[in-house]
């Protein structure tokens, strides 16, 4: 029996450990997608204790301890650090199976190396030393990613936003990449009108150009994609319910603007063409610049309307969606790929009975112009767990080339979720090793090793053109 959290956790063969520790473990890490605030990178932030850094903002924990029957005010609300620190101290050991256990731990070990467990007894105890670790330089934002080896992340931004952080941090000579994601959801967004309205006025001031028509619309978030590509952007992402992709004209889209932008609500018709051609004319743009686009589908959003109109979006509140996905997605692809126009891509699925499907999509439009151009992407959110990666691994293998598959990233808004990098490559060595060890491939390991390395952070280097 091994003990929790050894030097083989995660693996289950010697051949995993042998491929996790001769051509996993000590790879740099590439985080190409997460919600990292880039202020706490520009101003090399200390933080002062472990609720800042590691509760406030993460609505995993949150659920967890609202389902533990811990009140809102030590979730979102305003109870004191340590009491909501101990909360959550108090709801660890319920997490058992739940991936939280193990990124709670690991998250203790590294940066921290703190080994024991935690709970009540251990929590007074475990909340000083990190604190008193954190408020020391060595526990600044920057000197966290340089002790956890990461070499180049990708935060998620807004069109209208300045990137004044990333400017800075770029200014600053920090040798760690820290890269913009376009991110355009909230121009696509015409279903609240004053909502969609005041977030135009500022894209207006962002792009300094005026939004009375579509082809304004248009303009100014060209004007923006430009920025973003002049400040080293290379990725765009979309969170999205699934695909859209109607039949429209112009006209019908001008018109439809010109309805939103007086105020007035559009049709549940009105918004699905707008937001098919507004999801055509953003892949165009990044088509044109080479970038590589993302597509986050099956989320859906802010569930309980009551906790919604409370705290807002973004609180633990979302779920997996059912909408279908294969016969939209398949249109917009093609419609982009009948006029050679279609950008690398990453297809994320929420709900994991549309694995398959998305597997098998990406097959559709490869077109040997890139090394894995079409790609299926790494668990996500409620898939980021053991399951759910080796069930991502298992249906790209069988659907299509592992050894082309850029890897895995935090989609974490925290400086210390490095460690789910780590966790991806146990499961991956392991899954590897138990290959080996069953004879269904050869124990080569300069072979399998080499595939281990190019997942973990070759392939992504390559494939997003990052210089790292």
């Amino acid at each position: 029996m091994k003990d929790f959290m050894d030097y083989g956790f995660m693996l289950q063969n010697k051949a995993g450990e042998r491929l996790y520790n001769e051509y996993a473990r000590d790879l740099a890490i590439i985080d190409y997608h997460c919600h990292l605030p880039p202020s706490e990178v520009a101003e090399d932030k200390v933080f002062e204790s472990m609720t800042k850094i590691w509760l406030d903002g993460d609505h995993y924990k949150w659920r967890a301890m609202r389902a533990n029957g811990i009140p809102e005010k030590y979730c979102t609300g305003d109870a004191p650090d340590e009491e909501k620190f101990n909360k959550w101290a108090e709801t660890v050991p319920h997490t058992l199976r739940n991936p939280l256990y193990h990124w709670t731990h690991m998250e203790l070990q590294r940066p921290f190396g703190i080994n024991k467990l935690l709970d009540p007894s251990t929590a007074s105890e475990i909340y000083n030393n990190c604190n008193e670790m954190l408020r020391t330089r060595d526990f600044s934002a920057r000197n966290i990613m340089r002790n956890m080896n990461v070499r180049l992340v990708c935060t998620t931004d807004d069109p209208a936003n300045s990137l004044e952080h990333h400017i800075r941090i770029r200014n600053d000579g920090f040798e760690i990449k820290v890269l913009p994601t376009f991110r355009a959801d909230k121009s696509m967004a015409v279903e609240n009108p004053e909502t969609y309205n005041k977030y135009l006025d500022t894209l207006e001031q962002a792009s300094g150009i005026s939004i009375s028509e579509f082809d304004d619309l248009m303009a100014a978030l060209k004007s923006r994609h430009d920025f973003f590509h002049e400040q080293g952007c290379l990725l765009s992402d979309h969170g999205l319910e699934t695909f859209y992709a109607a039949d429209y004209t112009q006209a019908e889209v001008t018109q439809i603007f010109r309805t939103v932008r007086s105020g007035k609500p559009l049709t549940g018709e009105m918004i699905l063409k707008f937001k098919s051609a507004m999801l055509y004319e953003l892949a165009l743009m990044d088509h044109e610049k080479g970038w590589t686009q993302q597509f986050h589908i099956g989320a859906l959003r802010n569930n309980s309307t009551r906790k919604f109109r409370q705290l807002g979006a973004d609180k633990g509140f979302d779920s997996i969606g059912d909408l279908p996905v294969a016969q939209s997605m398949s249109k917009f692809l093609d419609r982009l790929d009948m006029e050679n126009r279609l950008a690398k891509t990453i297809l994320y699925n929420l709900n994991p009975a549309d694995n398959a499907v998305m597997a098998t999509m990406a097959g559709n439009f490869n077109d040997g112009s890139t090394p894995g151009k079409m790609q299926f992407g790494s668990g996500w959110w409620f898939l980021d767990q053991k399951d759910g990666m080796e069930d991502q691994i298992n249906t790209l293998s069988n659907m299509g080339l592992l050894s082309r598959f850029v890897g895995m990233l935090t989609d974490s808004r925290s400086l210390l979720s490095y460690p789910r990098h780590d966790y991806f490559r146990r499961i991956l060595c392991n899954l590897l090793g138990n290959d080996i060890e069953k004879g269904e491939i050869p124990a080569d390991y300069d072979l399998v090793g080499s595939m281990v390395k190019n997942i973990c952070y070759h392939n992504a280097r390559e494939y997003f053109g990052f210089k790292v």
